[in-house]
């Protein structure tokens, strides 16, 4: 055979095969940079996607978070086209080991470039939180929670024994109960209970004991303002409600508090809780918390008041009542005998 008839041959048949080779490398390759791409060029998509405000979407990175379950979780939020690239791409540019815990602000127009130099660089790691009047412990632990500052039950089963000389007014607490001031908090993600505790304590120690600390009494209005910061909207109807508990007390009358009795049926969690309304079998329920059953206030405030609940409490007003009632429009309603708070009963409830 000639030589080069055979050398021709070689070459025809190889020709295809690199050009293959060829196209499928170019496929690759621009594959590989499509994955790289953003998922949406328009933020308008954003406005349907769970989480989303802004065009933005929170994406959180716990600490010792898995590299593969990053990616899944960001391919299950829409934000990378392609996890086997964003992997290939992290490991190529050495940062698959770098993920840093915090909350993110992400949105489907940035590439796989940017979400990874954002998610290495470090997140947002402080968290603003508010916290509304009238939150219980328990609900405060759960927002904390929530937002990744606090373990779950951090702050519930926190112990208040070696605080006393630092804040010489939980000497008489039993709980953290009333002394979690509501209000708009930074904290740091992860962070220690003790710097959060101390956190609130300062806090409730500018804002709430400067107006409790000048009466002998204060925990027991603490405690007033809790039941008027949960039972009553209105300040001039908080006033009134703290003088008719005063006038309970003096003549012996159980409070009949039924705000005392939701946080006995929600174990002291108020926020989403399906059984806070007050049925009458359960004016039965045996605690000292059953202000129906028990005389006196309970052995805590039943929720965190705010200083216009706490003015209320200590600033009460003398009336003819003796009855008071929250009707479904929020109204308080006010009566002088039994019969009267009967008949309102009835009718507005």
């Amino acid at each position: 055979m000639n030589p080069q008839i055979e050398q021709r041959g070689r070459f025809s048949f190889g020709l295809p095969i690199i050009l293959g080779i060829i196209l499928l490398f170019i496929l690759v390759i621009a594959y590989f940079f499509y994955g790289l791409q953003p998922v949406s060029w328009s933020d308008t998509a954003q406005g349907d996607l769970k989480g989303a405000e802004n065009g933005l979407i929170k994406f959180k990175i716990i600490r010792g978070e898995s590299f593969k379950n990053i990616g899944a979780r960001l391919s299950r939020e829409s934000l990378i086209k392609s996890i086997t690239i964003f992997k290939l791409y992290s490991l190529l540019t050495g940062n698959a080991q770098k993920f840093q815990p915090g909350i993110y602000d992400l949105s489907q127009t940035m590439s796989v470039p940017q979400i990874l130099r954002i998610l290495t660089e470090g997140g947002k790691n402080e968290a603003t939180v508010t916290i509304p009047e009238g939150s219980t412990l328990r609900d405060i632990d759960s927002i904390l929670t929530s937002h990744s500052i606090l373990e779950k039950d951090a702050l519930t089963s926190y112990s208040l024994k070696y605080l006393s000389l630092e804040y010489p007014f939980l000497t008489e607490a039993g709980s953290l109960e009333g002394f979690l001031f509501p209000d708009t908090y930074r904290f740091n993600i992860n962070s220690k209970v003790d710097n959060v505790v101390r956190i609130f304590l300062d806090n409730f120690k500018m804002k709430a004991w400067p107006l409790l600390s000048g009466t002998k009494k204060w925990y027991e209005f603490l405690i007033s303002a809790s039941f008027l910061e949960r039972e009553v909207p209105e300040f001039d109807d908080r006033q009134i409600v703290a003088g008719i508990l005063m006038k309970r007390l003096e003549l012996g009358i159980p409070l009949q508090i039924d705000a005392t009795i939701s946080y006995i049926k929600c174990d002291g969690l108020l926020k989403d809780c399906n059984e806070i309304l007050v049925t009458k079998a359960d004016l039965k329920i045996p605690s000292t918390y059953n202000t129906y059953q028990h005389l006196g206030w309970t052995p805590t405030p039943i929720a965190n008041p705010g200083q216009a609940a706490i003015k209320a409490a200590l600033t009460p007003k003398t009336t003819p009542y003796l009855y008071f009632l929250s009707s479904k429009t929020n109204e308080t309603m006010f009566s002088k005998t039994l019969e009267e708070h009967n008949i309102k009963r009835a009718k507005y409830l």
